[in-house]
């Protein structure tokens, strides 16, 4: 048999609570983040890039809107630092801004899908992680 004709095969079983990642084949590169605590300087950061998304929304809102989508980023504050971080409401609020504040729009997906953003989340656990990265990207 050559190398192209051989097959792979795998019995896994799982029993109990499990989570982590499995690979069978050849050739295969697995890369797992792992993030820890939250840190002072952490929650730093993730109060400068709110304040700069409040800015901008100030800035580029509508009258209409401008009080409404502070309150959205309000919002995904509440919704990152909580101490199970709440993913619906993450993506919630990015979608109103950007329906509602277009001129914001990359700014908070960018802010959604930042390294700071997946710490937090992150800090829920790998199972929450997975799940952000499902439904939001990143």
């Amino acid at each position: 048999m050559t190398d192209d004709e051989q097959s792979i095969k795998a019995r896994i079983r799982v029993d109990g609570d499990l989570s982590g990642q499995v690979a069978v084949g050849r050739d295969i590169r697995q890369q797992q983040t792992s993030y820890g605590p939250v840190s002072p300087e952490d929650r730093a950061d993730l109060s400068q890039a709110l304040d700069d998304l409040r800015e901008l929304i100030r800035a580029t809102a509508g009258e209409e809107e401008r009080d409404e989508a502070l309150r959205r980023a309000d919002e995904l504050e509440e919704a990152v630092t909580a101490e199970t971080p709440r993913i619906s409401t993450i993506e919630y609020v990015r979608d109103w801004i950007a329906d509602h504040v277009k001129p914001a729009a990359a700014a908070v997906q960018a802010l959604v899908l930042s390294p700071i953003i997946a710490k937090f989340v992150g800090a829920g656990g790998d199972a929450l992680l997975a799940e952000f990265r499902r439904r939001v990207g990143g």
